[in-house]
C-alpha cells in the first residue's frame, strides 16, 4: 500500500510540473478567458485556490504531492476495506 500512496504523491507532483510547463508555454492568457481553465487547475491542483499569497514552485509542488498522497491514503484504505469485505472467504 505504501508504494501506491507514493504513486499518488508522484502523480500530484507531475500535475504541478505539467501545469507549470503549460502556463510557461502560453504567455498571453494561459488559462483562457472562460472558467474552464481555472476550474481544471482548481480541480487538479487544490493549493491554487489559496491565491491571496504568492507561492513558490517548490511549495506548490510539495503541497500538491501531499494532497494527492492524502487522497491516495483515503482511496487505497477504502479500496482495501471493500476488497477484504467482498472476499468470499
Amino acid at each position: 500500500m505504501k508504494s501506491r500512496i507514493a504513486i499518488w504523491a508522484t502523480v500530484g507532483a507531475i500535475v504541478v510540473f505539467v501545469w507549470r510547463v503549460y502556463i510557461s508555454a502560453t504567455l498571453s492568457n494561459p488559462l483562457g478567458t472562460g472558467g474552464l481553465g481555472r476550474a481544471l487547475v482548481y480541480l487538479t491542483c487544490p493549493i491554487a485556490m489559496a491565491r491571496q499569497h504568492p507561492q513558490g514552485f517548490y511549495f506548490v509542488l510539495i503541497a500538491n504531492a501531499a494532497t494527492y498522497a492524502l487522497a491516495g491514503v483515503i482511496v487505497e484504505t477504502t479500496r482495501q476495506y471493500y476488497h477484504v469485505r467482498s472476499s468470499p472467504n
